[in-house]
């Protein structure tokens, strides 16, 4: 017979799930918003969801493309409107992911719980499929000698979504028995 984990490793276990949600959260905020979801800003080139710049040799400087001249160059309008609703509903969705969690944690529901799960592998869903077309349209001009530090960060928060999703599928909430009024949140 297994003995139930001591109340600290409760805590331990929900506090490490809630800072890794914050984690997530704040590399898909650096990615997506700070870094304006440029994938790759170099000098030479800058590809993200909203800018699509290559150099022209001919007149020596950075120009960006719009629609008319991407879906020339292969990358669909479409396509690339699934790309971001994926990565930025990722991130919408992940916001919602620390209320369930906590509620869960104060109120003792599982439903809330899996509420949290719901959302969070959804947002790993939506990442990485939106993540995967996006590379998928701009991998000719993309290497992986040239991702910048939006695509680390994006790539970071993929493998952390999906621990967190792990983490929180294996280690369900556990309703605590005795629980006094002045323990709840």
């Amino acid at each position: 017979m297994a003995s139930p984990r001591p109340r600290w490793g409760n805590l331990l276990l929900f506090m490490s799930i809630m800072v890794l949600t914050v984690v997530v959260i704040s590399l898909m905020f650096y990615a997506l918003l700070w870094k304006a979801g440029n994938l790759t800003d170099l000098p030479n080139l800058r590809i993200g969801f909203y800018n699509f710049c290559l150099w022209n040799e001919d007149t020596g400087i950075l120009q960006c493309h719009q629609f008319p001249e991407l879906e020339a160059l292969g990358v669909p309008q479409v396509g690339l409107a699934l790309a971001r609703l994926g990565v930025y509903g990722a991130l919408v969705l992940t916001l919602f992911v620390p209320l369930p969690l906590l509620l869960a944690r104060c109120n003792s529901d599982e439903g809330e719980w899996r509420l949290a799960v719901g959302f969070l592998g959804a947002a790993s869903v939506l990442l990485a499929g939106g993540l995967g077309l996006f590379l998928s349209y701009v991998w000719k001009w993309v290497r992986l000698s040239l991702p910048g530090p939006g695509f680390l960060a994006l790539g970071s928060a993929q493998g952390l979504l999906i621990l967190l999703l792990m983490a929180t599928v294996v280690f369900p909430l556990r309703a605590e028995t005795a629980k006094s009024e002045l323990e709840s949140c």
